[in-house]
């Protein structure tokens, strides 16, 4: 199974390399890891002390950032390293203030885990959710360092959990401790003889919880809000939009600030020419005499989504009709109540707010336009839903202190 994995590793780089020219992401992707090992040797200090995390993308950052920031809180001696698998990761979060290094993370050859670990020489490992590379693992296994896992969620339909799944048990058993979301996922685990498990919880809602207290203001965009009833949908994609143009139009009193989850020029335009009939204006073309004019405001920006959700009054978050659902906790944690189409049910937080009724699921515009109107004209159905969520998010939070109260001790 080694040589399968090894040559699956190979060919999707040849073809990744192939793709490049053709795909800016991809381009990213290859050229972003060029260079990394003498970067890396240039830049760190041997006698450092290395604590090294790693995200598959940007939503595993974010899910990690609170480990992340109080890690370095309690242990200001150690340096620390972030990874990316994806370039929609690292490139909007290479700045990144809270870790010393940040790079792409090698392709998993045994050649790249091996001088990888060797240059870096981690004192310990944490990967946020998921991504099981099997030649890193097994390098930072054979040099006794500690690996964790943390808000992980495990599903029987994995092949972890198959009869056909014995190579891949193997990998997990080279891993330190997991932190899992749920008992469904601790038990998983422990039907397979894994027994160093923690049902810690999901560090997602440290995160929102912290963004919500620390909320950056955008005076603009506060603007924009002042005085009306505020929409704001938020990684959407066409089939979500396809229902809020037929609410907006049921609902021309209200204001709508659009955040697609693609911001590239042709999505851009292609809202633009949908929503043509209303006064429409892009985020990054805002100013202080324009934005009060506008209806309907088009974000074009990347990075800043969640502390928008302070400045409505109702949240739609997108994805329900395709695969499934976004972060709808980055409203919720603001006290939004929230709306998201039919596709929900693998995301726990959903489901239970639902269920609390601090959440709705659509599957048509009518049922949005419905809900929209009870939110917005009867103040008791939204301060109940509104205290929901936030109450919600509340009694979630505690998870990133679990999980270093574990790896504590392992810090010698």
């Amino acid at each position: 199974m080694s040589f399968v994995y090894s040559l699956f590793i190979h060919l999707y780089h040849f073809i990744i390399r192939i793709v490049a020219p053709f795909n800016p992401k991809a381009r990213l992707w290859v050229d972003g890891r060029k260079g990394i090992f003498k970067e890396l040797t240039e830049q760190l200090d041997p006698k450092d002390k290395i604590a090294w995390f790693h995200a598959a993308s940007l939503g595993e950052f974010e899910q990690g950032r609170p480990i992340i920031e109080t890690f370095r809180k309690q242990y200001p001696d150690y340096k620390i390293l972030l990874t990316f698998f994806s370039p929609s990761g690292y490139e909007i979060r290479k700045d990144y203030e809270g870790a010393d290094y940040i790079v792409y993370l090698p392709i998993d050859t045994k050649k790249n885990a091996r001088k990888f670990i060797r240059i870096v020489q981690p004192k310990l490992v944490i990967f946020i959710k998921y991504e099981f590379w099997f030649n890193y693992l097994r390098i930072l296994s054979e040099n006794n360092i500690p690996v964790f896992f943390a808000s992980v969620i495990f599903r029987k339909e994995q092949h972890f959990f198959q009869w056909y799944g014995a190579w891949s048990r193997k990998m997990l058993k080279k891993v330190s401790f997991f932190f899992v979301q749920n008992k469904a996922s601790s038990d998983l685990l422990k039907s397979i003889g894994i027994r160093q498990v923690l049902m810690s919880g999901d560090t997602r809602f440290d995160r929102v919880f912290s963004i919500a207290q620390n909320a950056k203001k955008f005076p603009l965009v506060e603007k924009f809000a002042k005085g009306d009833k505020v929409f704001l949908a938020g990684s959407t994609w066409p089939a979500d939009e396809e229902i809020i143009e037929k609410m907006i139009l049921k609902n021309p009193s209200l204001k709508l600030i659009i955040a697609p989850h693609e911001i590239h020029q042709e999505r851009i335009n292609s809202l633009i020419k949908k929503f043509a009939s209303h006064k429409i204006l892009k985020y990054s073309e805002t100013n202080e005499e324009n934005i009060s004019k506008a209806q309907i405001l088009i974000i074009d920006g990347m990075g800043f989504l969640s502390g928008l959700y302070q400045y409505c009054d109702i949240a739609y978050i997108g994805g329900g009709f395709g695969k499934g659902i976004h972060n709808i906790l980055e409203a919720a944690t603001f006290g939004k109540p929230v709306i998201f189409g039919p596709n929900y049910q693998r995301f726990a937080e959903a489901v239970e707010l639902v269920q609390l009724k601090g959440a709705f699921a659509i599957g048509s515009s009518f049922e949005v336009i419905s809900i929209t109107d009870t939110l917005k004209n009867n103040e008791a159905s939204w301060q109940s839903a509104s205290s929901i969520c936030k109450e919600y998010v509340l009694k979630k939070k505690g998870a990133t202190e679990i999980i270093l109260s574990k790896v504590s001790e392992f810090i010698s």
